[in-house]
């Protein structure tokens, strides 16, 4: 299934909803209530044209994997990390597929980061790797924008990587998808930038999540980022970011003026 939030066209509240068919022939049908407990189709189907794709989760929490691909922290300059490096980013980060991300004015050096993206489906809380599979309930496609000169000048990642639109998400949660050999590219105007493998991650979606879950509760909806493969680079205002994942889909991010 690809589960999608979103609002009609003309305006109105957000709701979720399953996308089924695709180009012209893709509809959204609209879901009663939330889909984590259970997913319950209504009779209502929307042209996909008809609606506005929203980020398809409203997570508590984005919990994200640094340096989770050695040849990405080797790009860097940094060292493959002894033990996972976590950081967090808020709801006010987390924008939609399409979003125009303003080009903050603290930095100079804004970077791109495509990222596989894990959503919970329960809460959860002390999870070993193998019971993973249970509380995820799919995947979806990130954007971890980065202001790459506050990261390598402040001890702590927070303004570097939680400011106000730096985690597009979506376009859809797929829940139909093994995570452990998904290709992933990053283009840039149409230039390939990255071109990896999450098999290549050093640690796994299931040791990814079972390791921040041993520190905090994860609720529905929450989100935890894998990290990203070798070839992040700057952009500028102007720049539109593509992100694609095999077998979920393409995440767009325009970055305009601050």
């Amino acid at each position: 299934m690809r589960i999608v939030r979103y609002t009609p066209a003309a305006g109105g509240p957000a709701s979720y909803g399953l996308l089924e068919g695709d180009g012209e022939e893709a509809v959204v049908v609209a879901l009663d209530g939330l889909p984590y407990e259970a997913v319950r189709p209504t009779g209502e189907r929307t042209p996909l044209a008809e609606v506005t794709l929203l980020a398809p989760v409203e997570p508590s929490k984005v919990l994200a994997f640094g340096r989770n691909y050695a040849e990405h922290a080797r790009e860097l300059g940094n060292e493959v990390p002894e033990i996972p490096v976590v950081f967090a980013k808020f709801s006010t980060s987390v924008v939609g597929p399409g979003a125009e991300v303003g080009y903050p004015a603290l930095t100079s050096n804004l970077h791109f980061e495509g990222e596989l993206a894990v959503v919970i489906g329960r809460r959860c809380t002390r999870v070993s790797p193998e019971q993973v599979a249970e509380v995820v309930i799919g995947y979806t496609v990130a954007n971890d924008l980065t202001m790459r000169d506050l990261q390598r000048a402040e001890k702590q990642w927070t303004r570097a990587k939680a400011f106000d639109g730096s985690c597009p998400l979506g376009p859809w949660v797929e829940t139909e998808v093994d995570p452990s050999a998904l290709g992933l590219r990053t283009t840039v105007n149409g230039e390939v930038r990255q071109d990896g493998t999450t098999a290549d991650m050093l640690h796994d979606v299931a040791a990814c999540v079972s390791f921040v879950s041993q520190a905090m509760t994860l609720l529905p909806g929450d989100v935890v980022l894998t990290g990203t493969p070798a070839g992040v680079g700057a952009i500028q205002v102007g720049d539109e970011v593509a992100v694609s994942i095999d077998g979920i889909g393409t995440l767009v991010t325009r970055i305009v003026a601050g």
